[in-house]
């Protein structure tokens, strides 16, 4: 070794090393890889602390990438940023994760019933179905035939067997290939598809979010950028959608964040119910937790670790959603290394291949067709959050990341500190999947034929509903333009057709978009009652409109007490009959004004 600078050290010495190999660094062999070399020397990232390290200690090369492991026994786990499993640390080396600690990702002592899928003799190619695990009581888990192999199978066993032990034998040209439950893979690499295998993206991601499901949705295999500043609830969102997002798998990475945030995670995750399923959500869940105090270097492979983790259960054929927490301190990390490196810096310092390493990332995500047989579909769903300073959504991070995502969802400050959440900005947000996703959001809902039964317009509804989407916008942005005035001149002096504007815009801000993540009854609301909802406050809003325009005081419609009944109807822990009665209420008690002034609200225009 002959320089350290931080994370960074250079060594010299090992000829023919490459880009990427794993190197064992020092007299505790800690963890780095190589990332640049310099005639006969090269250059590595360390991915735990160097302190005492210095010039003339051993640099032991291992002739591998950084890979993950990938196999049964990931689920319900929570490891550092390159993949250790922290509860096999805590009880092999106690609290704190001492320096050169070597602990694999998956656990070699458990035994797995493996159930072979093909039989002997039978001919198989890469991403083909050999057998499964039953992973936990939630998913099972399909052993594929690893990229790059195929041939016949001259031999597969059925039984119990740990993650490192042969399973199948695989015969090509003279040459075997001894299939473990197990694979390996470099983090940095996407895992292959096929060709032309990537699919539209049509089909919503539901996240129980009212604002994120009707107004900017979601697709499965989309992309979402969450910036906001500090308090904004970036990470309250990212976690009510890893409770309740219509994904097979989570992946959450916690890169960089705080280690309350994590551990918030941690005891809460276990004690919640998979809505689907009835069990632990833990248990189709993978944690990557490189908290603010973990090495700096190690953020970047954090990343990738649980990028590779997602697209392992993507080609499975599940549908995987990967929270990343946030891409900001992920960001910060290649500056940082960066700076260490001595790279030519640019705007507030980033490397100038910031936008590149921030697209690697997100065109990871995509729903296609996997490789193998049976034919399977699968997806990778990216929600990545990033934490501008300021909540200046014109620095570098943010504007590389709105290139590539899909999705917009922007954090207002001023919305969060009016503990108004999630504090999305319907003004400023948008999604580019809004349009194809919308129609099919609507079979989530437009298929209950027992409400087809009772009520006749529930059919109407699935082609209606982009409709209301549009009329709620527009109501929205409305009342946006007549506050600014009222501001200046009051809202009482304004006409009553404009405030009965800011009265059903109030009404869909308190009603609709405002929901609390800790709410029993509101935590989660399924299409059904999203549809509902918004119809029953644009439908009072029509209607009671029309009683403006003929001279009814807007005291009057303001008075009524359906007006809260309304905005409070999201709590009311009763199904969707509890709405469409509160909907028939709301409807008479605005048709008994309409007559108390001698017309009817059919005969108002």
């Amino acid at each position: 070794m002959q320089r350290v600078a931080g994370s960074i050290v250079v060594g010299s010495g090992i000829p023919d090393m490459t880009i990427g190999e794993v190197v064992l660094v020092g007299k505790d062999e800690l963890f780095g890889e190589v990332v640049r070399l310099t005639g006969g020397s090269f250059t590595a990232q360390v991915y735990e602390s160097t302190g005492g390290v210095g010039p003339g200690e051993k640099i032991l090369r291992t002739r591998k990438k950084l890979v993950a492991e990938l196999g049964p026994g990931m689920l319900n786990r929570i490891y550092d940023g390159v993949a250790r499993d922290l509860e096999s640390l805590f009880k092999e080396k106690g609290t704190f994760i001492q320096r050169g600690a070597k602990v694999s990702t998956l656990r070699r002592n458990v035994e797995w019933e493996f159930k072979p899928s093909v039989p002997r003799g039978s001919e198989v190619a890469e991403g083909d179905v050999l057998g499964t695990v039953q992973e936990t009581s939630i998913l099972l888990h399909r052993v594929l035939v690893p990229p790059g192999v195929g041939g016949r199978v001259s031999r597969i066993d059925q039984g119990s067997f740990r993650v490192d032990e042969t399973v199948a034998v695989i015969e090509r040209e003279g040459r075997e290939y001894r299939a473990s439950l197990m694979q390996e893979w470099p983090v940095k690499v996407p895992r292959p598809i096929g060709e032309g295998a990537r699919l539209a993206l049509d089909t919503p991601l539901i996240t129980g979010q009212r604002v994120i499901d009707t107004f900017y949705p979601i697709s499965k295999g989309g992309a979402a950028a969450i910036p906001g500043g500090f308090g904004t609830g970036k990470t309250v969102i990212l976690q009510q959608i890893a409770k309740w997002a219509d994904a097979d798998v989570i992946v959450y990475v916690g890169c960089g964040e705080r280690g309350n945030e994590m551990c918030e995670v941690l005891t809460e995750f276990p004690r919640l119910v998979d809505p689907k399923k009835g069990k632990p959500l833990m248990e189709r869940t993978i944690l990557v937790a490189n908290t603010s105090n973990m090495p700096v270097a190690a953020r970047e492979a954090s990343i990738y670790m649980g990028a590779t983790m997602a697209e392992y259960y993507r080609d499975q054929g599940y549908d995987v959603a990967l929270m990343a927490d946030s891409t900001s301190r992920w960001a910060e990390a290649l500056r940082e290394v960066s700076g260490r490196l001595e790279e030519l810096p640019v705007e507030q310092g980033f490397p100038a291949y910031l936008p590149d390493r921030v697209a690697e990332f997100y065109e990871r995500a995509g729903r296609m067709v996997v490789l193998g047989k049976p034919e399977r579909k699968g997806s990778v769903t990216m929600i990545g959050a990033v934490s501008p300073p300021g909540g200046d959504f014109n620095e570098p991070v943010t504007i590389a990341t709105l290139r590539l995502a899909g999705v917009f969802w922007a954090l207002d400050p001023e919305l969060a500190f009016s503990r108004h959440f999630p504090a999305i900005n319907w003004l400023k947000s948008y999604s580019l999947y809004s349009g194809p996703l919308l129609t099919t959001f609507t079979e989530s809902f437009g298929s209950y034929s027992e409400y087809a039964k009772v009520f006749e317009w529930w059919n109407e509804l699935s082609s209606r509903y982009p409709e209301y989407r549009s009329k709620a916008l527009e109501l929205l942005n409305a009342a946006a333009s007549i506050e600014s005035i009222a501001r200046v001149i009051g809202e009482s002096a304004l006409p009553d057709d404009q405030q009965m504007i800011l009265l059903a815009a109030e009404m869909l801000k308190e009603g609709f978009l405002r929901q609390f993540a800790f709410s029993e009854v509101d935590a989660y609301c399924e299409p059904r009652r999203q549809v509902l909802l918004l119809k029953m406050i644009l439908d009072f809003h029509t209607s009671a409109m029309k009683l403006v325009k003929r001279k009814v005081p807007i005291d009057i419609i303001r008075e009524l007490q359906q007006v809260p009944l309304v905005m409070r109807a999201k709590e009311n822990p009763g199904n969707v009959e509890y709405i469409v009665r509160l909907m028939e209420e709301t409807q008479e008690a605005l048709e008994k004004v309409a007559r108390s002034y001698g017309f009817s609200t059919k005969e108002a225009e």
